[in-house]
């Protein structure tokens, strides 16, 4: 694993989450915090016409931009286990990542990483055989993507044995299991809420290059980018309050294609 990045981090969110007149998040809002953004294709949420007005806001806040491929499942919005062959899985990921890139050349603009969403994310951290049919369907597709990835999973493992740029991702507002992976949405204590303690939890992160579990254990990983979400009562001043407790600590927040040593 190459030389970490402390001294510079990137914060990304996931987001074009809406659909139709259905509003999801404060995009708008977020946008103006973080420095990458996962945009949903149409298949666990958006539509074309919001893929473009994400895009576009994307452009105007100097935001790179990644394509957000999830289960074709908008009724559960892509968090229901959905069982695909890999040769659909494969398909699934280059159709969805192709089709941003078309809405990202209506506004001149480039797709610069993928991040698998959801339950697709949460199944294939822990498949090499669904990581690295990801993996294969992104290179196919572009090369030069980068596999935005959980931290210590398949997916960096796959990544990299593709000859992909892995981005190592840790979680402002969520928590850790022992395992270290997240921690069920449906556990209560899976979300932190309160912009302190998120502030608190990325500092440590970031400074020790480790995931700490809600029992205390500590993972050494390797933390290129913090996730924020854009949803819910609390996700502007948590997203906020992170970028700031950063910068206050010296550390500059750069889009993902302008983190060094990534591999």
């Amino acid at each position: 694993m190459a030389a970490t990045n402390i001294g510079q981090v990137n914060i990304n969110s996931d987001l074009g989450e809406s659909f139709g007149p259905w509003v999801m998040g404060n995009d708008a809002e977020v946008l103006k915090i973080v420095k990458s953004a996962n945009v949903a294709c149409g298949f666990h949420a958006s539509d074309p016409v919001v893929m473009m007005d994400t895009v576009k806001l994307c452009t105007q806040n100097g935001v790179s931009i990644g394509a957000h491929p999830g289960f074709a499942d908008l009724q559960g919005f892509g968090r229901r286990v959905i069982n695909l062959t890999l040769k659909e899985l494969e398909a699934n990921i280059a159709y969805q990542i192709g089709a941003l890139q078309a809405i990202a050349a209506l506004h001149g603009a480039k797709v610069t990483h993928m991040k698998p969403h959801g339950m697709m994310a949460n199944m294939s951290a822990e498949s090499q055989e669904m990581s690295e049919a990801i993996a294969r369907a992104t290179k196919a597709v572009d090369r030069d993507l980068i596999f935005l990835c959980q931290a210590n999973t398949e997916q960096g493992k796959a990544a990299r044995k593709f000859g992909l740029r892995a981005a190592e991702e840790v979680f402002a507002d969520r928590t850790y299991t022992d395992a270290g992976s997240l921690t069920p949405r449906k556990e209560p204590n899976s979300m932190i809420k309160d912009p302190a303690q998120a502030v608190a939890h990325v500092r440590r992160m970031v400074d020790e290059q480790a995931i700490y579990s809600t029992s205390g254990k500590r993972i050494p990983c390797r933390v290129d980018s913090i996730c924020v979400h854009g949803d819910g009562p609390t996700a502007i001043p948590v997203s906020k309050a992170v970028r700031e407790g950063l910068e206050a600590a010296g550390i500059r927040i750069v889009p993902l294609p302008e983190m060094p040593n990534l591999n």
